[in-house]
């Protein structure tokens, strides 16, 4: 996050305004609410995610036990198991 000078980046009248409330302070101005980017996609993780499920998922459509892909793939059973449940039933979603 970078630090702006409300004097450069507010119009005066808006800068008077704020000084009613707040003045010398660090404030943080959120952005909109449709205007936040969800966890990892600024970044890519998100995308990564997506694409190790559907592999882990197609593994599983081929015959990998939840053994083979906990030692592959270095996740908890538990873990593989909500994956490919969750993957199994977006795929469902898309079909209908």
């Amino acid at each position: 996050m970078e630090y702006k000078n409300g004097k450069e980046v507010f119009p005066p009248s808006l800068l008077k305004e704020v000084q009613k409330h707040i003045q010398g302070e660090l404030i943080y101005i959120p952005k909109k609410n449709n205007m936040r980017a969800r966890w990892g996609e600024m970044n890519g993780s998100r995308q990564l995610l997506a694409r190790r499920n559907k592999e882990i998922y197609q593994f599983y459509k081929d015959g990998w036990s939840f053994e083979d892909l906990e030692q592959k793939f270095n996740l908890s059973i538990e873990s593989i198991r909500k994956i490919i449940y969750k993957t199994r039933a977006s795929y469902n979603k898309s079909k209908s």
